[in-house]
């Protein structure tokens, strides 16, 4: 064995892009002595960082987070907060519900009523007419209803004009109950009837007679909640019951995730030829199946008539009374395995080099444990990075003093949505000019340089955001392709093995790779930030749209997905080369799209296969865990062990369980996709650099190089 030329089919796929390694006999695996790749990339990385850190530094000093944890009333005061008059006041009351129906709710994103902070919500049915009527012989009533008006009156002397003028106190005040630290009406359903405290109709306080009905449909948009009240609380009974249960299952999702990687050494190629010849199977039995419909339909009436004679129907079973609709499905399901038959047959070898490095990635990792311990800490990192954005996305939300703008119910006012001061409001002449006007607080906000830049500071978090994520999956991506390099790359495994390959992998990346990495995933940021634009200019113009702009806006949707998953897939083998030769983000992806390309038969073959085994994977442990999750949580292990009773929904548990198995299994195999990817760059780089002679040997396993059938004295000797 002297040339390449004498070599069996598992060399070069294509010779057409790019140039094959040449041997070099000092190369050993990853190289230790490096030098800083992309410094440009990782110094503009850094001074985002610092930007973003100085951002949540200023979003901080200017936010106040209170404003999304408290209600704000009509004066723009908190309600609950400590230290205030309001400290005892912790709900929201609303004089008038009825004016949330208005068209300006939809405009200011505000209810056009007077809002108070309360101890209480109301209980029963009062109105102001009612109270003025029975103050004389009860006091009661009045002391009661006076804790819902703006501030206390000794007695109700003023007309209900006087009242409605001023704001002073609402009209009428209906049983309600908090929720969200707002008080709503308390609605049941009687005999399929909707009633407010047992009542169908009511007055409103203004001579007129409401029903139940039209208050749901005042506060129509608050009542879906409303209504998922009920379930939520027994949906978090069910999770205070079963959660100890649920982190038994998550814990035997992952032993068993451990199990089926470090198992795939022996069943990787049993599942996978047990699965095609399921394939096979249900294609055969969909070939019979056609000749016998094609068969019983004949002599039978117009059943030899085309689907071009009756044309288009809306009845589909239509199609299904012709012959040549079961003679066309016959024909397609016939290619279908004969195509399927060719690819076994022909890309047999392919198919088996694939299995072996299947079976060699659960060697390494077998070799490796640490690395399925590596998602814990990707995860933290990805907790830092979105609770920050998080935290600096409210901040910069409730930045600045409280916004007050003139809100009318009828809509009727030309100063509408305009800003007011509510101190000296009724002594405007826009008080005047429209009469039942009211300055209430719309949002926060300012005229300052920082607060006009507040929505550009948001897209910047954004993109930061992003850009830190996909930086923190890449330095994963980086540091556990190192690790298995130096598994591949050690002539005599395990002794080879350099100690801590993963701790060294990973210092390596953050040492000389941070601008490299960096860069990357800058490209995968901008993809994703145009992605976000176009779905959020999507969900803006939605009405406005035709035919033609969906169109293009779908085409344009697809085609950055393409995009993205094309950058996720270069991105990934650049890391590999990175982590293997230490040369910078452009050369490393220029380097794995040419070996890639070179062996484009083998890239399509392993590709699908480490697809299926993946998936399959996640599937069975999913589906073990829910399996036994659902007899636990039905009851139908009681002779083996007692699960949780009383249940209001057993499904809760059980989806909680089924996903967080199939989470935890995508944690573990993302590990073992990454030693897959990693081995197969490092072969392919094998085969180009040795041909098995003992001065160019082979790294691979025994099991590849059997499957090569190529000698390799200085493997056997060892």
């Amino acid at each position: 064995m002297s040339d390449k030329e004498e070599q069996p089919d598992t060399s070069l796929d294509v010779e057409t892009y790019g140039n094959p390694r040449t041997f070099d006999p000092n190369f050993k695996g990853p190289i230790a002595k490096r030098n800083c790749t992309d410094v440009l990339c990782c110094i503009i990385f850094v001074l985002f960082i610092i930007a973003y850190i100085l951002l949540g530094l200023v979003a901080w000093v200017h936010g106040d987070p209170r404003r999304v944890a408290y209600p704000t009333d009509s004066k723009g005061h908190f309600c609950g907060q400590k230290g205030t008059p309001n400290e005892n006041k912790t709900i929201l009351f609303y004089f008038n519900l009825f004016s949330c129906t208005s068209p300006s709710v939809v405009v200011n994103l505000q209810c056009p009523t007077t809002q108070i902070c309360v101890s209480k919500c109301p209980e029963k049915f009062l109105t102001y007419m009612e109270i003025q009527f029975s103050y004389r012989t009860n006091k009661h009533y009045w002391t009661y209803y006076s804790q819902f008006c703006k501030s206390p009156f000794v007695k109700p002397v003023k007309t209900l004009s006087q009242v409605l003028l001023d704001d002073d106190c609402p009209t009428a005040i209906f049983p309600s109950k908090p929720f969200l630290q707002r008080c709503f009406p308390d609605f049941t359903t009687k005999n399929g009837t909707l009633t407010v405290g047992n009542k169908t109709t009511f007055e409103d306080g203004s001579g007129k007679t409401r029903n139940a009905i039209e208050l749901r449909t005042a506060a129509n948009r608050v009542n879906k909640i409303l209504d998922a009240r009920a379930i939520g609380m027994k949906v978090f009974e069910d999770y205070a019951t079963t959660w100890y249960w649920i982190l038994i299952g998550l814990t035997i999702a992952m032993l068993l995730s451990w199990m089926f990687v470090i198992l795939l050494r022996f069943i990787a190629g049993f599942l996978f030829w047990v699965f095609m010849a399921g394939v096979i199977g249900i294609i055969g039995y969909g070939i019979w199946y056609c000749y016998q419909e094609y068969s019983n339909l004949q002599g039978r009436p117009n059943s030899h008539l085309s689907i071009y004679d009756i044309g288009i129907q809306t009845d589909i079973s239509m199609y299904f009374q012709l012959k040549q609709t079961w003679f066309a499905f016959m024909i397609i399901l016939c290619l279908l395995e004969v195509l399927i038959i060719l690819m076994l047959i022909f890309l047999r070898g392919r198919i088996c080099i694939s299995i072996a490095l299947l079976k060699e990635g659960s060697k390494a990792i077998g070799y490796l444990p640490t690395t399925l311990i590596y998602p814990v800490l990707t995860f933290i990192f990805l907790s830092i990075c979105i609770a920050y954005w998080a935290v600096t996305a409210i901040y910069l939300a409730t930045s600045g003093v409280p916004i007050y703008k003139v809100i009318s119910p009828e809509r009727t006012c030309e100063h509408e949505n305009t800003t007011c001061n509510p101190e000296i409001f009724n002594t405007t002449e826009i008080a005047k000019a429209c009469p039942g006007a009211q300055c209430n607080f719309a949002f926060y906000g300012g005229k300052s340089l920082y607060h006009q830049y507040v929505p550009t500071f948001q897209i910047f978090n954004l993109f930061v955001f992003l850009w830190l994520i996909n930086f923190v999956i890449a330095l994963g991506q980086c540091a556990l392709a190192g690790a298995f390099a130096s598994y591949y790359w050690a002539l005599k495994k395990p002794d080879d093995i350099p100690p801590y390959p993963l701790f060294t992998a990973f210092g390596r990346a953050i040492r000389y790779h941070t601008g490299s990495l960096a860069f990357g995933s800058l490209i995968l940021a901008l993809v994703q930030m145009f992605k976000f634009i176009l779905e959020y200019l999507d969900r803006r113009l939605k009405e406005a749209q035709n035919n033609v702009c969906k169109f293009l806006q779908c085409c344009l949707k697809c085609c950055f997905w393409c995009l993205e998953r094309m950058v996720k897939f270069f991105n990934r083998n650049a890391y590999v080369m990175i982590a293997i030769y230490g040369k910078n983000f452009c050369r490393s992806a220029r380097d794995a799209f040419n070996l890639l390309m070179r062996n484009v038969l083998k890239v399509a073959v392993m590709d699908k296969v480490t697809d299926f085994v993946l998936i399959l994977g996640k599937i069975l442990v999913a589906g073990c865990i829910g399996v036994l999750a659902f007899l636990l949580f039905t009851h139908r292990l009681p002779t083996m062990i007692e699960g949780p009773t009383s249940l209001n929904y057993y499904w809760v548990p059980l989806l909680t369980v089924i996903i967080g198995s199939y989470l935890v299994a995508h944690g573990f195999f993302s590990v073992y996709a990454m030693c897959i990817d990693t081995i197969f760059i490092c072969f392919l780089e094998d085969i180009e650099r040795n041909d098995g002679s003992p001065e160019r040997p082979y790294y691979m396993s025994q099991s590849l190089l059997k499957i090569l059938n190529e000698p390799n004295m200085q493997t056997k000797k060892h």
